[in-house]
């Protein structure tokens, strides 16, 4: 499985080729599909936090995936999350994704929009870890667990 290629723009205003323009030699993204996955997302958050502070070739990224719109929306919408978002690194490790979302989601074997979805790739896309929902002892550990014997 590989992650596809995509085009977003951080909270920062950048933009960003996806997989390619990731800082880390190896990244984790967390797609969320709805407004309340922001919660599941966050349960993630520290202990990524902690991760990346012990792996210096790791980061991670969160990317709401929002279906293709207008330039005006994209803005508003935009607009809204970095005003609910004071923190200039979650700016930054926050790219919005308007694309079509079922070739998307297919190449990724993501069934449906429910829940949150996690992976751990590379910067050609390689996927080396998946996992969905929010962060428990078990995932996390299994996450280290591919981080340790890579």
């Amino acid at each position: 499985m590989r992650f596809p290629k995509v085009e977003g723009q951080n909270l920062l205003k950048e933009k960003k080729i996806l997989p390619s323009d990731l800082s880390g030699d190896l990244n984790i993204v967390i797609i969320a599909f709805q407004r309340w996955h922001q919660g599941l997302v966050n349960t993630w958050v520290p202990f990524l936090d902690s991760l990346i502070q012990k792996k210096t070739n790791l980061n991670y990224y969160e990317l709401p995936t929002i279906r293709e719109m207008n330039p005006l929306f994209r803005r508003f919408i935009d607009g809204g999350m970095r005003s609910g978002i004071p923190s200039e690194d979650t700016r930054r490790r926050t790219i919005t994704l308007y694309i079509e979302k079922e070739p998307f989601r297919k190449s990724l074997e993501i069934p449906d929009e429910e829940n949150i979805h996690i992976y751990l790739i590379d910067q050609s896309g390689k996927v080396y870890w998946r996992e969905e929902g929010e962060v428990s002892k078990e995932k996390a550990s299994s996450l280290e667990e591919v981080l340790e014997n890579m």
